[in-house]
């Protein structure tokens, strides 16, 4: 297989300071450590938008699911959709997470044709469940002998609405606008940076998957846009400080989550083997050439003006098994609680305990 010119140049320094008979395979990951995190947006399973009743139907003409609030008519008001807070609370008690009993929502300020009001309503500090894990197992066969497990923290889960679709007409110079994904119900899971390649990223993403249809919360479809993940990649030397992260943003499929942030990885250690200096950049991915491709800079921060959003009052919740009655009619964490399913890791449990299926064979069945 040919390699990518840069990963070339960074063995071939190797070479120079180890000499052909001290490489091994993984030499480039014991001198240089990748550090990556997770930011998944998880659109919610629901009939309707999060703040109006207009439908959520995937591939609807363009501009056919659009309500007043989401075109942004002067007076009109978000009113909470109880399904998707329902949903967000199903998906933080799976993932060990802290149902916060008061989280608020806020208006995030920037200018896109595809975002009419001007702003996005999303939460912040304050989200609705924070301080929770994933425990998932890395197996690919083509490239792990064994199965092995691990562990990413959650630092938080966000209800946030979805902004409108720009399509980029080149050919006539013209850029249209598509309202129908505006105001779609999202989850946003932002996970510690506890990964190491490109593989525990796709393991995660997998194991996630599972939970979230087996909950019902989402349909994961990621070539409908339904999960879109963002990974945030840096590499430092052990023992120094972290390195200088990229974000490569809406990748959105299994592969090329793989595939980028191998790619991202190699692109760094390439550069700093060569003396260069890693940019703090948002990237995207190309899957024709496999390559990260620069997008926008991030060393200047942009203001997005956070504020409280004003017609929204505190999302306020209880939990009766706290010993707490009911709360103005809030929604009972207990409740959700007790709906919950047989999750994947407690499947394939069973499948081993009760009928002796390796590990291997449970992770496939389940």
């Amino acid at each position: 297989m040919r390699l990518h010119w840069r990963v070339q140049k960074t063995l071939g320094s190797f070479l120079r300071h180890y000499g052909t008979a001290q490489i091994r395979p993984g030499l480039i990951r014991d001198v240089w450590q990748p550090v990556i995190g997770l930011e998944i947006h998880a659109q919610i399973s629901s009939a309707s938008k999060l703040f109006s009743r207009v439908g959520t139907r995937f591939g609807a003409p363009p501009n056919s699911q659009v309500g007043v609030f989401e075109s942004a008519h002067p007076g009109t008001l978000p009113v909470l959709n109880k399904r998707c807070v329902e949903a967000a609370i199903k998906t933080a008690l799976a993932l060990q997470a802290t149902v916060n009993k008061t989280s608020w929502f806020v208006r995030k300020h920037y200018f896109y044709p595809d975002l009419p009001a001007g702003y996005q309503i999303t939460q912040l500090d304050h989200p609705i469940a924070s301080d929770g894990h994933l425990d998932f197992i890395v197996y690919n066969a083509a490239v792990h002998r064994k199965p092995y497990r691990h562990s990413v923290k959650l630092i938080q889960i966000q209800l946030e609405e979805d902004s409108g679709k720009s399509i980029h007409d080149k050919e006539n110079h013209r850029v249209l606008v598509d309202l129908n994904r505006a105001g779609q119900p999202l989850m946003e899971l932002v996970f510690a940076p506890d990964l190491r390649d490109g593989e525990e990223a796709a393991a995660l993403v997998k194991e996630l998957s599972l939970i979230l249809l087996q909950l019902g919360t989402c349909n994961c479809r990621m070539e409908e846009g339904s999960l879109r993940v963002d990974a945030n990649i840096s590499v430092h030397r052990p023992g120094e400080p972290l390195g200088t992260r990229t974000e490569v943003k809406n990748l959105n499929s299994i592969r090329s989550l793989v595939r980028a942030i191998d790619f991202e990885v190699e692109r760094q250690i390439g550069i700093l083997e060569s003396g260069g200096v890693v940019t703090n950049e948002t990237r995207s991915f190309d899957a024709d050439t496999r390559e990260t491709i620069t997008m926008r800079d991030k060393e200047v921060v942009q203001d997005y003006r956070f504020m409280h959003e004003p017609n929204l009052p505190p999302l306020r919740l209880f939990d009766s098994s706290e010993g707490h009655g009911s709360q103005n009619g809030s929604l009972d964490v207990n409740v959700v609680r007790q709906e919950l399913p047989e999750l994947p890791e407690e499947k394939r449990q069973r499948l081993m305990k009760n009928y002796g299926v390796t590990l291997e064979n449970a992770i496939i069945l389940v």
